[in-house]
């Protein structure tokens, strides 16, 4: 007669283990890395938002003939000024800061239609002298 097997052999188990605990060293440090990956997105999207911002301000600022109009056209003359644009508004300086958002240098824009390369960055920790850093154009208007 054949004998029914009721179980997994230590062997099995042992491989079933190895192959967990080798899995586990492999992803594990994918994930505890995850924070420096959400935080360089989270640059990366509001310099985006930045630079949409800048570009439909500029699109407004054409139709009213460069003139300062009430939500239509806002004068952006530096890198700094193109906070203001998002709603809540933006504050940006180039003061170093691991809980804000902050430009490198506050570059100025020379005239309506010019672009400035801004670079915006977040330090990693208090402490720290490494940053996530994007860069977004400043698109000159009402100048």
């Amino acid at each position: 007669m054949k004998k029914i097997q009721r179980g997994f052999t230590l062997i099995e188990l042992v491989m079933v283990i190895v192959i967990l605990g080798v899995l586990a060293a492999v992803a594990l440090p994918k994930f505890v890395d995850l924070k420096g990956d959400a935080e360089t997105a989270a640059v990366s999207g509001m310099a985006g938002g930045l630079a949409s911002a800048s570009s439909i301000n500029y699109a407004g600022c054409a139709v009213k003939n460069q003139a300062v109009t009430t939500d239509k056209c806002v004068k952006v003359a530096k890198c700094s000024d193109v906070g203001t644009l998002l709603v809540p508004t933006l504050s940006l300086t180039t003061t170093a800061s691991d809980t804000a958002y902050y430009l490198l240098a506050d570059t100025a824009v020379a005239t309506n239609g010019a672009t400035a390369t801004c670079e915006l960055r977040k330090l990693t920790s208090a402490t720290a002298t490494t940053f996530y850093k994007a860069s977004y154009g400043a698109v000159g208007a009402a100048n």
